[in-house]
């Protein structure tokens, strides 16, 4: 069992950052296996980045470019960092590590 807690989600005018963190707790290894996806209420949950065995990325649709991922594996962590941020990326963002989810964080990009 993984528990997932993520931190990090708010308000930014469009063309900022935010970054998201994401902390595993449990005795499972989540490196590299860490991915994060976001969802707007009515539509299904999209994928949106994940951190592959290479140390690369798989990017999802519009974000390649603004979103990075990464995983401190001493601390069971990761982070995805938003930039260039559009009124479109407003969502609820939810990191998973294989199959566990985390409870997700709300980002609203407005002016």
């Amino acid at each position: 069992q993984v528990q997932l807690e993520e931190s990090g989600g708010g308000s930014v005018q469009p063309g900022g950052s935010l970054n998201l963190s994401c902390a595993a707790s449990g005795y499972f290894d989540c490196s590299y296996r860490w991915s994060w996806y976001r969802q707007v209420p009515g539509k299904e949950r999209e994928f949106v980045i994940s951190i592959r065995t290479d140390g690369g990325s798989n990017y999802g649709d519009s974000v390649e470019g603004r979103f990075t991922i990464s995983q401190d594996i001493a601390k069971k962590t990761a982070s995805l960092r938003m930039n260039s941020l559009k009124p479109e990326d407003t969502a609820i963002y939810y990191c998973k590590c294989y199959v566990y989810w985390g409870q997700g964080t709300q980002v609203t990009v407005s002016s």
